[in-house]
C-alpha cells in the first residue's frame, strides 16, 4: 500500500470514528423532553391528537 492510500484510509477512519463518537455523545447526553402526564394534558398539540374519523 502506498503512502497516499494509507493517509486517505486513516483520515477517513478517523473522520468516521470522530463523527460516530460525537453523535453517541449527543444522544447519550441530551436531556429527555418533558412529556405530559396524561392524554388530557396534550389536547392542544396537533401531532398528539387522536385522528378524527
Amino acid at each position: 500500500m502506498n503512502t497516499s492510500a494509507l493517509v486517505v484510509m486513516l483520515s477517513t477512519m478517523l473522520l468516521v470514528t470522530g463523527a460516530m463518537g460525537y453523535f453517541f455523545y449527543r444522544v447519550l447526553n441530551t436531556p429527555p423532553k418533558p412529556e405530559p402526564d396524561s392524554f388530557l394534558d396534550n389536547d392542544d398539540e396537533i401531532e398528539r391528537q387522536a385522528p378524527r374519523a
